[in-house]
């Protein structure tokens, strides 16, 4: 049994999951403070570079990912730690979500482990320090060499407070103050917790949002003389023909990709918790394998849709190699994972990255 497995068994499944996650970012911005202790991660847990013959990096959003496998926004919803995941060998990281203003997100408990299933339920409520804090921490990573060269995406979403019809223009204030220090932007209209939020995923809702940002990231790019690629994040809770208008949009506006999938507010019934469990938790976004399904029938959608310059992240139901491999070959330029990360423990990202570094690559490796 591997000592993570035994970490997980015996500690973490007696701890509240929020205090557990709370601990492990602790423990990972002590690991960037001590001299040596990124290389200490990458040793213990990342990918080895160069990964071995045959191996190429991916080129997706402007950037050179060594691995097509990257982290899912919210993990480091504020931007804490993203070398530091970096290192255990994720190709890329995705922040947030950042919000404009700072927000204490919904009521504790509101993160729950479903074991049987290896998922998970949060209604978080987007829980954050602000747009303006996120981006002071992100300074002080891209002043480093190293944070120069990572690819550091920035999720954002909208203030709870804010009125819909406002939403336009707290994405705007987000975008303006983030997009310096992102590879690029994913527009979060898709978590569950956030009241309305996935109102704003109807075209006529989201072209005002979506035009606001590709405005504030084309503004920023112009004055640094590079690109902010922009995305959108969706539900997979969105009926099939309401994938195909949202990349008919994307595809209008020129954005430069979707992220599919976000939590499911469904509870399949072939869940292996006890419903009676299910039920007493109550409303939240359900992710981990469960998901997988429903990701890899968005993505055919969405590939059949967007031309071939448009760039996929495929999220929602990885585990293992073998996943995110398929997820490639069914057209995702990218891939993303988060849920297993709690269950498989740090060297989870690395192995997934060796494993593919050994077979064929991305779509555009």
């Amino acid at each position: 049994m591997r000592p993570y497995a035994v970490l997980f068994d015996h500690v973490l499944t007696r701890m509240d999951p929020e205090r557990a996650h709370r601990l492990t970012v602790q423990a990972l911005r002590l690991a960037q403070a001590i001299p040596g202790g990124h290389l200490a991660l990458r040793t213990l847990f990342g990918t080895p570079r160069p990964l071995g013959r045959g191996h190429a990096p991916v080129h997706a959003l402007g950037h050179e990912h060594p691995t097509p496998f990257g982290l899912a926004a919210g993990f480091d919803k504020d931007a804490e730690v993203p070398l530091g995941l970096l290192d255990l060998g994720f190709g890329h990281v995705e922040v947030g979500t950042v919000t404009a203003k700072p927000q204490p997100g919904n009521p504790r408990p509101r993160s729950f482990r479903l074991l049987a299933d290896r998922a998970l339920v949060n209604r978080m409520g987007f829980n954050n320090h602000g747009a303006a804090a996120a981006a002071k921490r992100l300074a002080l990573v891209r002043r480093t060499e190293r944070g120069q060269r990572a690819v550091i995406g920035v999720n954002i979403g909208k203030t709870k407070a804010t009125l819909l019809a406002d939403a336009a223009e707290d994405y705007r204030f987000s975008a303006r103050t983030l997009a310096p220090y992102a590879s690029y932007l994913a527009i979060n209209v898709s978590s569950p917790n956030t009241p309305g939020l996935r109102d704003l995923q109807s075209t006529d809702a989201l072209r005002p949002i979506l035009a606001a940002v590709l405005e504030e990231a084309g503004a920023v790019g112009s004055r640094l003389g590079r690109d902010v690629p922009v995305l959108v994040k969706i539900a997979p809770d969105l009926h099939d023909e309401d994938v195909r208008a949202v990349a008919a949009l994307a595809r209008d506006l020129g954005l430069a990709g979707v992220i599919a999938t976000n939590t499911t507010i469904d509870r399949p019934r072939d869940l292996r918790t006890a419903r009676h469990r299910i039920e007493r938790i109550g409303a939240g976004g359900l992710s981990g394998p469960v998901l997988a399904h429903r990701s890899r029938e968005v993505l055919t959608i969405l590939r059949e849709q967007l031309p071939e310059e448009m760039t996929i992240i495929s999220c929602g139901g990885v585990v293992t190699a073998e996943d995110v491999q398929e997820r490639l070959d069914a057209g995702a330029d990218l891939v993303q994972g988060y849920t297993s990360l709690i269950y498989e423990g740090p060297a989870w990202p690395g192995r997934i990255g060796r494993a593919l570094g050994r077979g064929r690559r991305g779509r555009r490796a």
